[in-house]
């Protein structure tokens, strides 16, 4: 355990020296001020989104509404970006072998390489949520907001609800960068397993088109985003939440494993 902290400690001093992880921190934060920039320049909204009708009425809804938005693309691209790169990189730059003479075994630099990859996805679902609670609340203030049910919430019940809501929306997003974690050690190329990625989240989005059965469409990875509308239920839609939470472990913990298999088994004699 502690030499997969080492490791990663190490990654995230790389994250932090590398242009490609603010894109998509910036891009996260930026998302919410555009969005009320372009509100306020037009009357209507996207009051058939979840929580849309809330819009104009609380700044509350604000994150939340920009969610159900960057969940059919946005969110799975910044997730890729550094993901499908952190492993891919130490091919291209021939570092590996450098790193395994450091006393660490495959499975500490892979966890930490992990660890590393999904604090930024925390990081920028984060930046997110912080941006849209101080853009909304300065352009709708700090307002009660009624739910999917049609109850009124207290706005700081609200904003409870909203950081577990950013939580959960969290969990399919991390099983998006353990894919890309997967073709980022399989393929060795970044390219590659960054657009591998896109077309696996936008695959996931098509068949939950294709597929006319309810019940198989609760499966896909594409449909548990959707997790965090259980807390704005009345009564609070516990089994929605819960198959968020187990069906995105599900999709983390195999494309792990097998990005550990690819891995321990790499010959880097070459490197």
């Amino acid at each position: 355990m502690t030499g997969a902290l080492v490791a990663y400690r190490w990654e995230l001093r790389k994250l932090v020296s590398q242009k490609r992880t603010y894109i998509g921190i910036g891009a996260a934060a930026l998302l919410p001020v555009v969005f009320v920039t372009v509100m306020a320049l037009q009357k209507g909204g996207p009051y058939d989104a979840p929580l849309g009708h809330n819009l104009r009425r609380t700044g509350l809804a604000l994150a939340l509404v920009v969610l159900d938005f960057v969940s059919h693309f946005g969110a799975q691209l910044a997730a890729a970006l550094v993901a499908g790169d952190i492993v891919a990189s130490e091919h291209t730059g021939k570092t590996l072998k450098m790193i395994l003479t450091r006393s660490l075994r495959r499975g500490q630099i892979l966890a930490g390489k992990t660890l590393a990859s999904f604090t930024y996805v925390l990081v920028t679902i984060l930046a997110l949520g912080l941006t849209g609670l101080v853009a909304g609340s300065i352009a709708w203030g700090f307002n009660p907001l009624t739910n999917l049910s049609g109850v009124r919430v207290s706005a700081l019940h609200t904003l409870w609800l909203s950081a577990v809501a950013l939580g959960l929306f969290t969990l399919p997003l991390i099983a998006v960068a353990a894919f890309a974690i997967l073709l980022s050690t399989w393929t060795r190329n970044s390219a590659a397993a960054i657009v591998g990625t896109l077309v696996y989240a936008l695959g996931q989005e098509a068949l939950a088109g294709l597929v006319h059965q309810s019940w198989a469409k609760d499966y896909l990875l594409s449909d548990q985003f959707d997790g965090w509308h259980g807390l704005f239920m009345s009564p609070t839609d516990w089994t929605l939440i819960a198959r968020a939470f187990w069906i995105s472990a599900i999709y983390t913990a195999v494309p792990l494993s097998i990005a550990w298999v690819f891995f321990s088994r790499r010959d880097v004699a070459g490197e």
